[in-house]
């Protein structure tokens, strides 16, 4: 009897073991998944698939990326779904981390707009001084014009182009407020004939399927900065705060500069984003 009652207590110590150790390796498991909120164009631009892998293979970690327009890639933050972001707008960044979902806005790399059109340039903005300049030539002419309408970086940055001569997209039947990501919006464009702003990047990756040309590029009111922002752990649950680190500080590092910098090179006789030096 004794032996039997020996036997049991030792299986149940057993099972317990195992138990715990099963809790420790899920525990191990999910702290090796890091959840990043983004923006379209580093996506749809083929910047976060080239550089992932090498950060993954390196450290053992897992990056689940979710993308969308800035407003939407901020929000899943603030609802405690994402370990870190990587966005472009500058006020919405300082927002976060003033209300505390953020630890510190990190800017490290940048590109450009450009403004898109077919190649005939109905509304004549190639030589124009500057965007706001071209937006008032496609205004004048009443050429369609295809907004993000998202609350995206790429939104908030036509916006501010705009300023206060931003078109009513219910009154202005050129306008049109598409609601859509970087690579839906340009692929309306191409089919309508008209123009668009989009990151060059974006349009550069997509260009082949495209009958759209950069009319307008690189001009001092359309440069794009892109920042990384680890969440806060104080103010949202369960973020995966080693992980967030230990990407941001690959991103910024020797290596992942080095990938950035030569990226698109070679496909685009050009690099797609540059590093914000120091």
């Amino acid at each position: 009897m004794k032996k039997l009652l020996a036997i049991s207590l030792a299986l149940i110590m057993v099972l317990c073991f195992a138990a715990c150790g099963g809790e420790e390796s899920k525990t191990d498991a999910e702290n090796l998944v890091i959840r990043m909120s983004t923006t379209t164009s580093v996506n749809d631009s083929g910047l976060l698939p080239y550089l992932l892998p090498v950060f993954e293979e390196a450290t053992g970690y897992k990056v689940e990326v979710q993308s969308a327009g800035t407003g939407a890639a901020i929000q899943k933050a603030v609802d405690g779904n994402a370990d870190l972001i990587l966005v472009h707008s500058k006020a919405s960044e300082e927002t976060f981390v003033n209300d505390g979902y953020g630890v510190e806005r990190i800017p490290f790399m940048y590109n450009y707009f450009v403004i898109v059109g077919p190649a005939d340039d109905p509304a004549g903005i190639k030589d124009s001084a500057n965007a706001a300049e071209a937006f008032a030539k496609i205004k004048a002419s009443g050429s369609t014009f295809i907004s993000r309408g998202d609350d995206s970086g790429t939104h908030k940055a036509e916006l501010k182009i705009w300023g206060e001569n931003a078109p009513d997209a219910e009154k202005d039947k050129w306008y049109i407020n598409a609601g859509q990501g970087m690579g839906a919006c340009l692929t309306m464009a191409s089919e309508k004939g008209a123009y668009c702003l989009t990151d060059k990047a974006t349009f550069l990756s997509n260009k082949a399927d495209l009958d759209l040309e950069i009319l307008l590029a690189e001009g001092e009111d359309m440069k794009n900065t892109y920042s990384l922002i680890e969440c806060n752990p104080e103010k949202l649950d369960s973020i995966n705060t080693e992980g967030a680190k230990a990407l941001i500080e690959w991103l910024t590092g020797d290596e992942a500069s080095a990938l950035i910098a030569k990226y698109g090179k070679e496909q685009y006789g050009e690099a797609l984003f540059y590093l914000i030096e120091e």
